[in-house]
């Protein structure tokens, strides 16, 4: 039986070898040398912007003399992720882009592929419980009353453990981090799916819980909100300015959070395809050239939300002034009345 069980082992391993098994040095880079030194400058300039626009949005959160709401803790704690993928992550891409292969080795690729993950995901959960948050800030109006900074507190605590879980759960034997395609950088194993069964459940529980699921719970949340304002605009006019002022803050965070979410998932989506297709496709059959061009994409997701907050920031601080010129008007109507 043993014999019979090596035999089939040895098979199903003829039958399909990951690329980074198939090569003698799967870190060899397989882009020309001015393909690898464009990526190197196009990831160079990603990574300073995104540092630079990160670290503002945490200080200037830092230095802010009230204190922060739940929905903008939230806010901090993606600038914190971004931060991170930032800081840990692209400098080894960059050098290696340079470098014209990964010059790391496995244990590098290994550190390189979870933190990317690690923080990828936290980015994608994060931005889940802040699409719950609106939802039931404006859909469910009794549910404002009853949150507090401290359960905005604990929810971190739980993206922070669910990031970490996922990501560190291939090196309990169920999968591996491993190189890309084209040499240059590391990512999640998804060619295990096309070597055995256990390796298809593994990456499938990935897709669902760290992907399809948060994104559906993205999708409900923001698709309520659109009805519901739609149907409470004419509602919230006959309020008081009190009233209206709170709505027009909270509608302003809901803007924010699904600019965010749609920044997002534009630059992962392309990603996520090619890596479903890799995983669960014919082997081998994403050209080397094209794949390079969704994982740049992705590494410049940590990028666009410091520009989200800073237009929809000043549109606001724009209407806040208008909205406050017409209050000052109409006072000084009814004082001289």
């Amino acid at each position: 039986m043993n014999g019979m069980a090596s035999d089939h082992n040895a098979s199903s391993q003829e039958e399909y070898l990951p690329h980074y098994l198939q090569k003698e040095d799967p870190f060899a880079s397989k882009l020309s040398r001015e393909a690898d030194i464009i990526a190197g400058f196009y990831l160079t300039v990603i990574g300073i912007l995104s540092t630079l626009g990160n670290g503002y949005v945490i200080f200037m959160s830092s230095k802010r003399k009230k204190k922060l709401r739940p929905a903008e803790i939230m806010t901090v704690n993606l600038a914190v992720c971004d931060l991170g993928i930032s800081v840990v992550g692209k400098p080894f891409s960059i050098i290696s882009f340079f470098s014209h292969r990964w010059v790391f080795g496995w244990m590098g690729c290994r550190w390189y592929g979870w933190a990317g993950f690690f923080f990828g995901c936290g980015s994608l959960i994060t931005m889940t419980a802040v699409s719950l948050d609106r939802y039931l800030k404006i859909c469910h109006l009794s549910y404002g009353t009853w949150l507090k900074r401290h359960h905005a507190f604990i929810c971190l605590a739980i993206i922070w453990a669910y990031a970490t879980f996922w990501a560190t759960v291939p090196f309990a034997g169920v999968g591996n981090y491993a190189p890309e395609p084209f040499g240059t950088s590391c990512t999640l194993d998804w060619w295990l799916a096309q070597a055995s069964v256990a390796g298809q459940a593994f990456i499938l529980s990935i897709l669902f819980f760290c992907l399809l699921f948060p994104t559906a719970v993205i999708v409900f949340s923001y698709v309520k909100i659109i009805l519901k304002v739609k149907s409470s605009t004419k509602e919230v006019a006959h309020y008081d300015t009190r009233i209206q002022n709170s709505h027009i803050l909270e509608m302003k965070l809901t803007k924010v959070a699904m600019l965010i979410c749609v920044g997002f998932l534009i630059a992962w989506i392309p990603y996520a395809v090619v890596s479903v297709w890799s995983a669960f496709g014919q082997p081998d059959s994403v050209p080397i050239q094209f794949s390079v061009v969704p994982t740049l994409l992705a590494k410049s997701a940590a990028m666009y939300n410091p520009i989200i907050y800073q237009v929809i920031d000043c549109k606001f601080a724009c209407c806040r002034s208008g909205g406050l010129k017409t209050l000052q008007k109409q006072s000084s109507l009814k004082k001289s009345r």
